[in-house]
Parts: C-alpha cells; structure tokens; sequence
C-alpha cells in the first residue's frame, strides 16, 4: 500500500507536466485537423454546405494551424487558444447541436470538450512548461540584473 501511496504522491508533484501534456497534444490536434482542412478544401466546403461560408472555413483552417501551433509550443497560449473558441463555439452551437448529443460519431461532445479546454488555456495561461513561462522568467531575471 505505501509503494501505490509513494506512485500517487510522485504524480500529485507532477501536475504541471499533466497540465503541459494536455496543452500539448490539445495544440497538435487541432493544428493536424486544420492540416486535414488545408489539404482537403471540398471537405470544408461539404461540411459548411454552402460555398458562401467557404471564407469561414478558411479562417477556420488558419486558427487550427496558427492557434495549434502556439498552444503546443505554449508560445502567446491565450492568443492561440482565443483564436479559436469563436470556431469551437460555432462547432458546439451551430454545426454538432443539430446533430444531437447520442450520435455514433460523439462530435458534440468531442467539440465541447475541446471548447472547454480552450476557455480553461485562455483564462490560466500555458502554465509553468512552456515559452511564455520561460520567456517570462527570462525577462524579469533581465529586468532585475538592470535595477542593481
């Protein structure tokens, strides 16, 4: 019992790595999917059902590529996940709510998730492993080597 309790106590004092972790693959996940979107412009036009929506689609692709980018490297995270809580938004109330929530594909409650893991990035930040931390903590050793 003290080796799982030894095990528990190991994970609770690696919470900032979860926490990167989840940011990390949140990131490359929607850049892969804004990749798919790039690569692939009839699939955005099937699923917006209109080629008058295809230049939101389009922003669509750019904020999964850029907004995945800086979420995975953590690297301006709040501009990155900002970027796309408006598509995300639109994913859970426009396009996955006419679907319903007991479909085989599960993509309302996929998007919702991903909605939520956004608004949590862009209100907490990237956390303690990423470039803004580090880049902060950079600057303010800079900015304390100026005042003496």
């Amino acid at each position: 019992m003290s080796g799982v309790l030894a095990i528990i106590q190991n994970l609770n004092e690696k919470n900032d790595l979860a926490y990167a972790l989840m940011r990390i693959f949140l990131g490359l996940a929607l850049f892969i999917r804004g990749v798919v979107f790039f690569s692939n412009p009839g699939a955005l036009i099937e699923l917006a059902g209109d080629e008058s929506l295809y230049m939101w689609f389009s922003y669509v692709t750019i904020s999964h590529l850029a907004g995945g980018l800086l979420l995975a490297a953590g690297f301006f995270t709040r501009l990155g996940a900002l970027l796309q809580i408006p598509v995300l938004f639109g994913a859970v109330f426009v396009v996955s709510a006419q679907e319903g929530l007991a479909t085989a594909n599960q993509s309302l409650e996929l998007a919702a998730l991903v909605l939520f893991m956004l608004v949590i990035y862009f209100i907490f930040g990237s956390g303690s492993l990423s470039l803004d931390e580090y880049l902060a903590k950079k600057n303010s050793d800079k900015s304390k080597l100026a005042r003496v």
